[in-house]
């Protein structure tokens, strides 16, 4: 599959619908994987998606003598239960008297709240995470959170109304929106509306290691789903890869690769194949391609820097610049290092791009080249060194 370009994340979200409901080549996808880095977009992707889903049944106007009602809005309908900053957002804190978490009462994500005891369907999923416990107040749509301690006595008590961390929180919410979940793949009337499930980004507090656990325990939750199709996006390569890892194994999985083409106000959706996507990879395919089709800005050097620093820590070095190619010009590798540090930080790279000084592209190419000759990358994706490619050009 090539590379599909959109002019606007509704026609995103319209291929991933597409996808969703017909397949690719005939064959029928249950799930979408999306990786995509921060500021790509995601979370208003998931919005747009959601979007579609969308019917609102319009009450048509009525002239009585003379006077006309206008259309009113007389009922909308769903299909997509939605995970993203949207979905922390119903949650609020209030501490003016105890401390307590308001939930808003108006989401249909809370829809039979109090009949499907709660409760007893978020707490398993919490124990997995965390330490402390909550009790929800029905009458006034709060959480107490709670955690047991022992005291000088030696003796056990509970605190209540303590203030958690903003990542137990969020693990909170995360395992808030799995309970709901569990409620819509066994299809409880409550949420007989949901079709699609749109997870965006639900690790973005935690380390590596609960990255994993919460990549293995969704995998596990949507394996055997029949019933509702997925789409999960996220900047997290561990995250993307333990999902691509656990959910593959049907062959009802799609993963792509997102990013935004900001020159062109672009974005541009890709095929990741039959492999996991490693985000170094495309990296240095835009690095490559930058270099030989001489369209290379500064925040370039931001990018390779990045490259070089996580391969010196793939390989146990202690600094990038063990990675850089030591020259005839420069033989101890002082001067591309000090280079790659000027130019990847600076305000600049925050605003306008600005193209790169002539010989700073020199060096640019030089630096990348090296590097690419020495940690030996799939020469399908790199068919030509890029120094090769600019002297053939002139």
């Amino acid at each position: 599959m090539s590379e599909l370009i959109y002019d606007n994340l509704s026609q995103v979200a319209e291929q991933f619908c597409e996808v969703l409901k017909n397949g690719v080549r005939r064959k029928v996808k249950n799930q979408i994987l999306v990786f995509a880095y921060n500021g790509t977009g995601k979370t208003r992707l998931s919005m747009e998606f959601k979007e579609l889903g969308k019917v609102s049944t319009i009450r048509p106007a009525n002239v009585m003598d003379g006077v006309t009602t206008p259309l009113e809005v007389e009922d909308t309908t769903r299909d997509t239960l939605y995970f993203n900053a949207f979905t922390e957002d119903l949650f609020s804190w209030d501490n003016d008297q105890q401390r307590v978490l308001k939930i808003n009462p108006d989401s249909h994500f809370f829809d039979g709240l109090q009949e499907l005891e709660m409760e007893n369907r978020i707490r398993p999923l919490l124990q997995r995470y965390a330490d402390f416990d909550f009790q929800i107040d029905y009458s006034n749509w709060t959480v107490n959170f709670k955690r047991e301690i022992q005291n000088e006595s030696g003796s056990h008590e509970t605190i209540d109304h303590i203030k958690v961390s903003r990542g137990e929180e969020n693990i909170f919410v995360w395992c808030f929106f799995l309970a709901i979940a569990q409620l819509a793949i066994d299809g409880q009337e409550a949420y007989s509306w949901v079709k699609y499930l749109y997870i965006d980004d639900p690790i973005s507090s935690l380390d590596d290691h609960n990255a994993i656990a919460v990549a293995s325990h969704l995998a596990q939750l949507l394996k055997d789903n029949t019933t509702i199709k997925t789409v999960i996006s996220s900047h997290h390569a561990l995250f993307f890869n333990v999902m691509w890892n656990e959910l593959n194994e049907n062959n009802k999985l799609q993963p792509y690769f997102l990013k935004h083409d900001k020159e062109n106000q672009q974005y541009k959706l890709r095929y990741t194949n039959s492999t996991p996507f490693f985000h170094h990879v495309a990296l240095l395919e835009q690095l490559h391609d930058a270099a030989i089709n001489d369209n290379l800005y500064t925040y370039h050097f931001t990018i390779l820097r990045s490259i070089l620093e996580k391969t010196a820590t793939f390989h146990g070095f202690k600094n990038f610049s063990a990675c850089i190619k030591q020259g005839d010009d420069d033989p101890d590798g002082i001067l591309h290092a000090r280079l790659i540090n000027i130019l990847s930080h600076g305000n600049y790279s925050l605003f306008e791009p600005m193209e790169m000084t002539e010989e700073n592209k020199g060096h640019f190419r030089r630096i990348l080249n090296e590097f690419m000759d020495n940690y030996r990358f799939n020469p399908e994706l790199f068919p030509e060194p890029v120094i090769q490619a600019l002297a053939t050009e002139q």
